[in-house]
């Protein structure tokens, strides 16, 4: 593998930053060809190329104004804002072979997911054959971009990360109170205060490590009441081969935490990070890429597309609607936004203290406001605070709108509130899109899909539906189409109150069938309505913490037919001709949290018995699987009308119809 030594290591490239939007210096550490320069098609080989850009910012232009503590950061000599964020680009080793598309992976806590999705190939740092999985991107010419914007996402493991600058007031720290809830499924002797299975955030230090000078509750749930943990029963601490250790990251609890309980911790913290920086380092990265001379990718970009899952996808969200998709010099950053598993939601990073990482959840998190009015893509009214607005406000105001597909999953309107995205906030009528929107909500799916074990904290095992790729893969193809070339996109599928597609958790119940075994979810995610106060809205900073409880948001979940499969939204083979019942919910199995409370981001997959005898003997209501399809013939036929109708509707490519259909064909019900 030959590396071009002249971009190695120590070059950079100083840019003229007037020219060169607020991108001032480039580092590009490595430069060398990709999968060992195999040719992908007629694009031929793919390179990668990884490095750091170096930006500054005017603190005092309209561009920065909505940057929590922006003028509180550190300045150069300049009178700039410094910070950095590091890169990795996948690019057509010839730019000019490829289809004149940047897409940008939102990374999530620092890893990169579109290799993942539209490629089937997982790996956090890209660099073989195998890593390029399906070769789907490549194969159509896509550069592929990345960089980091998170602030608390620690270095290591190939993570993406941004150099984020401080907050001080008149040269003297800032200090502030942080509200911070933990809440684990399994026992364990100490928690980092935040933790994912992805990584572990990086926190506020606390001002003193005395436990007298914070406080500390515990509960089972949000409805009960709070018992106080005493200052000398806790402390910031881990353990280390049975000894406790001082840890400023870190919660130790005498005899524990208890498997799903809420762990309320206050706490006076320091050092608050420009977190909002983040979404300015993106903008420059990507405006850098797309129209810099200097760029590697330099007259090669005709188009630019921003994807996110989850985290990132509730990124993509907040990026449009606080008006970071114009750049320094009033140029489109992305013209489409394909916004993945984000349910209603936005970032709480953009505040003082602020944490992407935090979302909340149906038992988790509740006091975190990621779900926030203005919820509707068109004009809305909250009739409780007054407040006014939509989430494509700022876009529409500049007269530079992306086209925006959001796609969800069932597991959103459990445990996301998704409904909210597409009725009012009482939940009782539908909302139109905007005209440049579309809604796409792959039915019984759930949040990430794919995993069929059962971890033993849920009540059933873990939804095995897998055949989003193929939705996704034929959605960006589609969204460029119509950016590209005015092509109308598929018509939004997405279950409504008007149809009766769109219920309450009330009316869910009485749908779904009597499975023997089965407890259904009594509750779904309600945001409530958080009063941080005055000056929460207009400059991010919490006076009120942890915030004060307002009326809740109304959320609505997919009504369901006689199998408990889903009425409305894309079927995909899997549900359209069904071997399950296939659900965006489960539930917390015991000792890992009270009866009842959901598991966030998890749905249950609850197949059919296979003969008509076995479903008497297990009174089992729904059709056995011979019942549904006598013969290979019968089945294969339902798989076939379903995937026709996905390929005909544009929400297939071909390649994958094939592949789903040979993998239907695969499936042995029927003996020999």
């Amino acid at each position: 593998m030959r590396k071009h030594l002249w971009v190695i290591g120590a070059l950079t490239l100083l840019l003229n930053s007037a020219a060169q939007a607020e991108v001032v210096r480039v580092e590009i550490r490595e430069r060398e060809a990709f999968a060992d320069g195999h040719e992908f098609g007629k694009v031929g080989a793919y390179e990668k190329i990884v490095g750091r850009l170096h930006c500054e910012v005017d603190p005092n232009a309209d561009s920065q104004a909505h940057i929590t503590d922006i003028k509180l950061a550190p300045r150069n000599a300049r009178g700039r804002v410094e910070f950095w964020t590091d890169f990795f680009l996948l690019k057509p080793a010839d730019a000019r072979r490829g289809n004149g598309r940047l897409l940008y992976d939102v990374n999530n806590r620092g890893n990169k997911l579109a290799l993942w999705t539209f490629n089937e190939a997982r790996n956090n740092n890209p660099a073989t054959l195998a890593d390029a999985g399906n070769g789907f991107l490549m194969r159509n010419g896509w550069s592929v971009l990345w960089c980091g914007w998170s602030g608390e996402v620690p270095p290591g493991e190939n993570r993406l990360v941004a150099g984020l600058p401080v907050a001080t007031e008149n040269g003297k720290p800032i200090t502030g109170k942080v509200h911070v809830e933990i809440c684990r499924d399994d026992p364990v002797e100490c928690s980092p205060l935040y933790w994912t299975p992805w990584t572990v955030a990086i926190p506020y230090p606390p001002v003193s490590m005395d436990t007298k000078e914070a406080r500390l509750m515990m509960r089972p749930s949000r409805a009960e009441s709070a018992v106080e943990i005493a200052a000398d029963q806790w402390a910031f601490a881990r353990v280390e081969n049975g000894t406790r250790v001082a840890d400023a990251g870190q919660l130790w609890v005498k005899g524990g935490l208890r498997p799903g309980w809420l762990y309320d911790l206050v706490y006076t913290a320091r050092d608050p990070r420009v977190s909002g920086l983040g979404f300015a380092a993106v903008r420059d990265c990507v405006s850098f890429f797309r129209y810099g001379a200097d760029s590697p990718l330099a007259g090669a970009v005709e188009r630019a597309y921003v994807f996110g899952i989850s985290q990132s996808g509730r990124f993509v969200n907040h990026f449009i609607h606080e008006d970071f998709n114009t750049d320094e010099k009033q140029r489109v950053v992305f013209d489409g936004a394909l916004s993945h598993v984000s349910g209603a939601g936005r970032l709480t990073s953009n505040s003082r203290f602020g944490m992407a990482t935090l979302c909340a959840a149906q038992h988790e998190n509740v006091l975190t406001p990621s779900e926030s009015f203005p919820f509707n893509t068109v004009p809305q009214t909250d009739p409780v605070t007054r407040r006014t607005g939509d989430i494509l406000a700022a876009a529409r105001a500049r007269g530079q709108m992306p086209k925006v597909f959001y796609t969800q999953t069932s597991t959103e309107y459990w445990t996301r509130g998704a409904s909210l995205l597409h009725t009012d906030v009482d939940g009782k009528r539908d909302v139109s899109l905007d005209p440049h929107a579309r809604l796409y909500v792959a039915a019984g799916a759930q949040h990430l899909g794919g995993s069929s074990t059962n971890r033993g904290s849920y009540q059933n095992p873990c939804n095995p539906l897998n055949d989003r790729p193929p939705l996704l893969r034929a959605l960006l193809a589609a969204l460029d189409e119509w950016t590209s070339r005015g092509v109308p996109p598929p018509e939004s599928r997405y279950p409504r109150i008007k149809d009766g597609t769109l219920v309450s958790v009330d009316e869910f119940r009485t749908q779904f069938p009597k499975i023997p075994g089965v407890q259904l979810p009594a509750v779904c995610y309600t945001p409530l309505r958080l009063d941080f106060g005055p000056r929460w809205e207009k400059e991010g900073v919490a006076d009120i913490v942890p915030p004060k409880i307002g009326r809740p948001y109304r959320t609505l979940v997919p009504a369901v037919d006689r199998d408990g499969n889903e009425l409305a939204g894309v079927h995909l083979p899997d549900v359209a001709a069904p071997l399950a019942t296939y659900t965006g919910w489960n539930l917390r199995a015991a000792p890992h949290g009270a009866e009842g409370m959901l598991a966030p981001y998890h749905g249950s997959y609850l197949p059919f018995v296979h003969t008509y005898e076995e479903r008497l003997k297990a009174g089992d209501p729904r059709p056995a699987v011979l019942e549904r399809y006598p013969s290979r013939m019968v089945y294969l036929y339902h798989v076939t009308e379903a995937v026709r109708r996905l390929r005909s509707q544009r929400l297939l490519l071909e390649e994958d119809a094939t592949a789903l259909l040979k993998l239907a064909g695969e499936r042995q019900l029927w003996g020999n």
